[in-house]
């Protein structure tokens, strides 16, 4: 099963934000289940990562708008299902954060899900949920989100962050602690956001930087 898990991490490609323990590149989403308002979705980094008990991930599924589907915080388990009303034609975003204090990772994965119909025979057709970039090929990665890029400084901070775009406006900033939690959201409609980290504990978060269009930015930063 690990040998399957591995190989098919290499045909469809993650994001990578830190070292796991094979990589996060190793890693990508897989549909396990779905119905037309219905999705299960599955994270083969809690097997691919250790001590397993320890793996979080932050599951958030929003609209092309925007708009919350669904979130969830998930301790020790690789699955996600979430209930909808998007319509077939839409698109929905993927993100998911997975994190493990002890084995030091932090792997991002931002996609999106599209409605796929096959014609199995003639004349009859079947639909299910699927990866825009894990069945086209090529991957929605950090780097390819960023359609206008966010200056996140300074970093490391001991307490004042700005954030800024080099084109456009933006539309929301989440913080997260490194253990997957939500910590800070914040909607605007502004060229630029300073944000206090000052009350927070020294270490590691990461940043999301979302503009107009929902495209996001991701960044890792540090508190002293």
């Amino acid at each position: 099963m690990k040998k399957f898990l591995f190989i098919l991490g290499i045909a469809l490609g993650l994001t990578q934000t830190t070292q796991a323990q094979v990589g996060c590149d190793m890693m990508s989403l897989i549909v396990n289940v779905s119905d037309t308002d219905m999705v299960k979705l599955y994270h083969p980094g809690h097997y691919l990562t250790w001590p397993q008990n320890e793996n979080v991930i932050v599951w958030e599924i929003t609209d092309m708008q925007g708009n919350l589907i669904a979130e969830d915080t998930i301790i020790n388990n690789s699955g996600f299902l979430f209930y909808h009303n998007t319509p077939l034609t839409d698109t929905m975003n993927v993100f998911a954060l997975l994190t493990n204090d002890s084995a030091g990772v932090a792997c991002v994965i931002y996609d999106q899900l599209y409605w796929k119909v096959t014609e199995v025979i003639p004349g009859s057709f079947i639909g299910r949920w699927e990866f825009v970039y894990g069945n086209v090929g090529g991957n929605l990665g950090m780097d390819e989100t960023e359609a206008s890029t966010a200056s996140v400084y300074p970093n490391p901070s001991n307490d004042i962050i700005n954030i800024s775009l080099d084109k456009g406006e933006l539309l929301k900033i989440e913080l997260y602690s490194m253990t997957g939690r939500l910590l800070f959201k914040q909607y605007l409609n502004s060229s630029t956001y300073t944000l206090n980290i000052g009350d927070y504990p020294s270490g590691s978060y990461l940043v999301r930087v979302f503009n107009q269009n929902n495209d996001v930015t991701n960044t890792k930063i540090l508190k002293k």
